[in-house]
């Protein structure tokens, strides 16, 4: 699994990831993604990449989401691949982690959840 932080156009971070979220890829994105969901800003997750998520996988991205919230802040999926999107729709998390198919869309929901 590759993870890179990026900024996305100054309202959040942008986390890119290349590779399966399978438990090894757990692993990798766990302390990534825990210190950037602290970090009181907006996180947009690229998983255009992504061709494989695990449902431990699935918890660290809950994680992540619910800590974003609690700060007044939002985290998206962007460009989830079809499998993957209907992973995370058919265990329900689609709701609390928003999925988007355009960097526009990202922008849209962030502004809907500005501070």
């Amino acid at each position: 699994m590759e993870i890179a932080v990026s900024d996305f156009d100054g309202v959040g971070k942008r986390v890119t990831l290349v590779g399966r979220l399978d438990i090894l890829g757990a692993e990798q994105i766990a302390l990534p993604l825990t210190e950037l969901a602290g970090s009181d800003t907006n996180i947009v997750i690229d998983m255009g990449g992504v061709d494989f998520i695990a449902s431990n996988c699935m918890r660290h991205l809950v994680i992540a989401a619910k800590t974003v919230a609690c700060n007044s802040r939002i985290l998206v999926l962007l460009y989830p691949r079809p499998l993957v999107a209907v992973a995370l729709i058919h265990a329900g998390l689609h709701h609390m982690l928003p999925i988007v198919h355009s960097e526009d869309e990202a922008r849209a929901v962030l502004s809907r959840h500005a501070g």
